[in-house]
């Protein structure tokens, strides 16, 4: 077929914090979440058509950490950032965009109580939640959007949390 029409890139196994992660540790993450999707997009731009699309898979860790997760926030944060990078240099001829996914329960589990209720949008996310805007950015109605990172976490990232909201408690 001789062309590329979308690259999705999507990939990072390793989630160590700073008291556990080695050097070598630390350097797979940034090879595997940034290294490679930099070089598979540019492997792939002689074969990209006009209008293809690569989407990056980031993290709503690219804006917001949890302890021991260095690594992995590390590497989604560099994603990020590669995608508006590449978004410039592969302007006019590729869309390059990140998604930024919060909690995304792979196993289709109901959660209810404070896991659901503690999410603005009343529920975890599920992979549909990510395929569908995947679909969409690859899709011509996403074509004036590139450069950007669309963060999917039913509104995680928006809520401030402080002692006695939303059922939150301060234990000592």
């Amino acid at each position: 077929y001789g062309r590329i029409d979308f690259l999705v890139n999507n990939a990072l196994p390793i989630t160590k914090g700073i008291n556990e992660c080695s050097y070598e540790d630390f350097e797979y993450a940034l090879r595997v979440g940034v290294t490679a999707p930099f070089y598979l997009s540019k492997l792939f731009a002689p074969y990209f058509r006009d209008g293809s699309s690569i989407i990056n898979i980031s993290s709503s860790r690219d804006r917001m950490s949890q302890p021991q997760t260095e690594s992995y926030t590390a590497a989604k944060g560099g994603i990020a950032s590669l995608t508006h990078a590449l978004a410039v240099s592969l302007s006019g001829r590729v869309r390059v965009n990140s998604i930024s996914p919060g909690w995304i329960d792979t196993s289709y589990k109901k959660y209810d109580g404070p896991d659901a209720s503690q999410q603005p949008a009343g529920r975890v996310g599920n992979p549909l939640d990510i395929a569908e805007m995947v679909m969409f950015l690859c899709s011509d109605k996403a074509g004036f959007i590139t450069g950007e990172n669309i963060c999917i976490d039913g509104g995680m990232t928006r809520l401030m949390i402080y002692h006695g909201d939303n059922g939150w408690k301060l234990e000592q």
